[in-house]
């Protein structure tokens, strides 16, 4: 049996919208285009043809991925969870003791990480850090920029997307 793939509803949504438009939109698209390399004459020369032909062939790869994916998730709505303690689907406010700044991340699935947003994947070094960890421990964690000491100042549990400060309804 294949591994589970932890990921929020919004993380399946987004995945099943990738599958859609490359299936509706893009492959047809590819399609069209090795139509028109090939009404082009020769094969052996054609740069629009093996263009095609290659995309046609990343089109395919990523539609398997993504359906491979989709097979193996596991939703997980955070808004379901609670505790003080750091899992897939946490909100976490964290201080970083070196250099005083305090940051907002959602742990979510590695389909679903995004940075600007505040969506941290749960196979990033601070995330795999993080997890199991409660409210008010201090935690060293080694990332590609070295050693980086934070607190957990706040675990919460929402479906929103994360902002920039603690919504006033949770405690």
């Amino acid at each position: 049996m294949s591994q589970r793939v932890p990921m929020t509803p919004r993380g399946y949504q987004l995945l099943k919208e990738r599958l859609d438009h490359i299936k509706k939109v893009e492959r047809p698209q590819n399609i069209e285009d090795i139509e028109t390399a090939r009404a082009h004459g020769d094969l052996s020369e054609n740069a629009e043809y093996k263009y095609a032909k290659n995309r046609q062939s990343e089109l395919e790869a990523q539609i398997r991925y993504c359906e491979s994916r989709l097979g193996a998730a596991q939703v997980i709505s955070p808004g379901s969870l609670s505790g003080e303690r750091v899992v897939f689907g946490a909100t976490v406010e964290l201080a970083d003791l070196d250099t005083d700044e305090e940051f907002i991340y959602m742990i979510v699935g590695e389909d679903e990480a995004d940075l600007k947003d505040k969506m941290l994947s749960i196979t990033s070094p601070i995330a795999r850090g993080l997890i199991a960890k409660e409210i008010g421990e201090e935690v060293v964690i080694e990332t590609p920029k070295g050693s980086r000491r934070l607190e957990i100042l706040d675990v919460w549990f929402t479906n929103d997307l994360p902002g920039d400060e603690k919504p006033d309804d949770i405690d």
